[in-house]
């Protein structure tokens, strides 16, 4: 039995902010730009929540060791 675990963490090397589209990109193997824009696009639909999630993700989120 391969008992391997994905683990979301904030990403050190592939970061613009505070690293939790690379991370959400890594774990779910997608581009982290396609990642970054799908949020871009959220954010602007939802008057800036999206931005309120990104910071709660940046706290929540642990980062990468």
């Amino acid at each position: 039995m391969n008992h391997d675990v994905k683990k979301l963490v904030r990403s050190r090397d592939n970061k613009m902010l505070c690293g939790v589209c690379g991370g959400i990109g890594a774990y779910f193997n997608v581009d982290s730009t396609i990642v970054r824009l799908i949020w871009l696009v959220c954010s602007m639909v939802s008057c800036g929540t999206g931005l309120l999630v990104y910071l709660i993700a940046a706290i929540v989120i642990p980062e990468e060791m």
